[in-house]
């Protein structure tokens, strides 16, 4: 799981994007803020259309490990959080890639 921000139509926001072990995108979020509520929402999806995964990696991200410890907590689940700088390498390369065909697609709200 990671966040970035891309511009759309001139405005920036937050695209928190779910990736399984084989780097293909399972969920996302488009959103203006960037917060543990934000976080909370996009775990909240994510574990409903597809389950609850057994392992979540992340970056060092406050907000998004104090939204999943909170989801952890309140729905009894057995998720183990991994926060490593590194380990989350696929979703940021991947990320440039998003990046890139931002300006060619031009994404527009709904």
């Amino acid at each position: 799981m990671d966040e970035t921000y891309i511009l759309i139509n001139g405005q920036w926001y937050y695209y928190y994007r779910a990736v399984d072990k084989h780097g293909l995108t399972i969920d996302f979020l488009l959103s203006k803020q960037r917060d543990k509520t934000t976080a909370m929402r996009f775990f909240n999806q994510a574990i409903k259309q597809h389950s609850s995964p057994k392992t979540v990696v992340m970056d060092k991200s406050g907000s998004n490990k104090a939204a999943i410890e909170k989801i952890i907590d309140n729905k009894h689940l057995a998720i183990n959080v991994r926060q490593v700088k590194y380990l989350n390498n696929i979703v940021e390369q991947d990320h440039r890639a998003i990046k890139r065909s931002q300006t060619h697609a031009r994404f527009q709200i709904l």
